[in-house]
């Protein structure tokens, strides 16, 4: 019997304490969340109206990385058809967080899923997964939890959320500290989504983007709704003093002179993904037709000339 890899012990340490600093960060921005969840609502709402455009109910959901229970209290305000969706449950790693969410509630980390096999019809997540460790692997949990045609929809940030914050972060600790360390946590990029859909085995998998700005006075008014948000950097490489003063004061001097409009106020990007997969069902979803089997011609519907190549369809 071949002993365990010890790198793979590794990273398991490396994924808890990168979940453990996120933990702490959304327990402590629990209290006055309400204050900073302007994205998240925002987000929810996209959500739940893309939720009532679909052709199906769902009878039992789970709201993955809940928060406070943005995407619940948006289907009541949206007030979607009666059991569109039957049982929603609120699931966060923050039990602080999740105090506030409706009930039912549940404590869960999206890397490790409490639910069992096929046993959800509709997971949703709201600005969460961008947090996760193991994002295919999380992927891979969320498609085994849902049942044959069962939907899963999230919204997640991208890689270009906070660019200006962390272009002028970088530059600053370069010039002041001669180096540079994560300041910023990365992010996954709207090209590799959907092979991750594909990947973690989702039918029809689709992945769009919106692009928010929220423009601030300052740097450091971005950076305490950050805080409040509880987004505030977990990366396990980043240094682990606090930053100096002189380089924030320097990053804010190149944020403003690089990014501020004609009336001084600095934008920050919010890059926003939202990723739509379905379980596979041979009973109920659409199928390609088999080659050959066009009812009419693309040449008559272009007014042009078909030309045959002499190969038929097998």
């Amino acid at each position: 019997m071949r002993p365990p890899d010890p790198r793979l012990a590794e990273g398991l340490v490396c994924s808890q304490e990168w979940r453990a600093g996120l933990r702490r960060r959304r327990d402590r921005a629990a209290p006055g969340f309400s204050g900073f969840d302007f994205l998240v609502r925002r987000a929810a709402e996209d959500v739940i109206d893309r939720i009532a455009a679909a052709n199906r109910n769902f009878g039992i959901a789970a709201d993955l990385g809940c928060h406070q229970g943005a995407l619940a209290r948006a289907a009541e305000a949206r007030g979607i058809e009666e059991g569109k969706i039957g049982f929603l449950v609120s699931a966060d790693m923050s039990l602080p967080m999740l105090r506030h969410a409706p009930a039912p509630r549940l404590v869960a980390d999206e890397e490790m899923l409490p639910f069992a096999h096929a046993s959800l019809n509709l997971a949703t997540s709201i600005l969460s997964l961008h947090a996760v460790n193991d994002l295919p692997g999380a992927l891979v949990q969320i498609r085994r939890a849902l049942k044959p045609d069962g939907l899963f929809m999230a919204a997640m940030f991208g890689g270009e959320t906070l660019t200006e914050l962390r272009q002028s972060l970088a530059a600053a600790e370069i010039e002041v500290e001669g180096g540079l360390s994560p300041r910023v946590a990365p992010f996954a990029d709207l090209r590799d989504i959907g092979a991750l859909l594909q990947r973690a085995g989702f039918a029809l998998p689709v992945a769009d983007t919106d692009r928010v700005t929220v423009r601030y006075r300052d740097p450091f008014r971005l950076m305490a709704d950050l805080r409040g948000m509880g987004e505030t950097n977990a990366h396990l490489e980043r240094r682990k003093g606090f930053t100096r003063r002189a380089t924030l004061l320097r990053a804010a001097e190149l944020y403003q002179e690089r990014f501020a409009g004609p009336d001084g106020r600095i934008p920050a990007t919010f890059q926003v993904l939202y990723l739509t997969g379905w379980v596979p069902d041979a009973a109920t979803q659409q199928k390609p037709l088999k080659p050959g089997s066009a009812a009419a011609s693309l040449a008559e519907a272009l007014g042009g000339v078909e030309v045959s190549t002499g190969v038929k369809p097998n």
